[in-house]
């Protein structure tokens, strides 16, 4: 059985941004074991998963994605913004999806692993969330 929800998540300033919670509070009840697949339906942000312990990873994280694609007047997309372009390709690197097990009706993710919105726009706004539960 498939179940299948849609949410947005408020705006974020860009960075990457600790989202677990506003995610899980948002689930409905979980089977005892199966899928979840999370899917960002935007092309200017990603979801990622990573450190949930320490905020200087997500800052780091900003910091580097930031330098290996900076701004630029090479680049020609630039129709909503100079961020444009650089937000497309910061979010095909980093991806629009993330699957986690799902153990005894909770999501199993790892000790210091948490699930992170990657926003690579100053104006984002706010981002849409798609969630597939499979049993």
């Amino acid at each position: 059985m498939t179940t299948q929800i849609e949410f947005s998540l408020p705006p974020y300033p860009a960075g990457f941004h600790l989202v677990t919670d506003a995610i899980v509070k948002r689930l409905p009840q979980l089977p005892d074991a199966g899928i979840v697949n999370i899917f960002i339906k935007h092309t200017s942000a990603g979801i990622t998963i990573n450190e949930n312990a320490d905020y200087t990873v997500r800052t780091d994280f900003h910091k580097f994605i930031s330098k290996l694609i900076p701004f630029s007047s090479y680049f020609e997309h630039t129709l909503e913004g100079d961020d444009d372009m650089t937000a497309h390709i910061k979010s095909s690197i980093i991806g629009q999806s993330i699957t986690i097990p799902i153990t005894n009706g909770r999501l199993n993710l790892g000790t210091w692993q948490g699930i992170y919105l990657c926003e690579f726009r100053d104006n984002g706004g706010s981002r849409k969330i798609v969630v597939s539960i499979v049993e």
